[in-house]
């Protein structure tokens, strides 16, 4: 069976990105070096999965997601304690939204400093 190893994203920080998703969420940086253009990718993740936190040395145009075929429209993750999730999530300074509690989970979703979406999910 077929598995998503990992997804690439362009943000404005690959940095502080990788930093708020280890910090959030207990990743690791896996792998950093330079990208195409000029500027820097890190692999944040597992030993399964990661984010690709890409940068092109320049200025990028930010998508509007749910509008633009082919954008991302949000990341989920899965943890096993939400509400120390949350608590982490609002002391990094973002702001939890749409709260909700149906099976399969309960779930929340906020925005990162880019404005990328982030699911946030427990099963358990």
């Amino acid at each position: 069976m077929a598995f998503l190893e990992h997804l690439n994203l362009t943000v404005s920080d690959p940095m502080r990105t990788a930093d708020m998703l280890c910090d959030l969420f207990g990743w690791r940086v896996r792998w950093q070096g330079p990208s195409i253009n000029g500027g820097l990718t890190l692999h944040v993740g597992s030993d399964d999965s990661y984010l690709a936190v890409y940068s092109m040395g320049g200025t990028a145009k930010a998508a509007r997601t749910y509008e633009t075929i082919g954008a991302l429209n949000h990341i989920g993750v899965v943890v096993d304690d939400l509400d120390a999730t949350e608590a982490r999530v609002r002391s990094a300074g973002f702001v939890p939204h749409n709260h909700d509690d149906y099976e399969p989970g309960r779930r929340f979703y906020f925005h990162d400093h880019d404005g990328v979406e982030i699911e946030v999910v427990s099963y358990a």
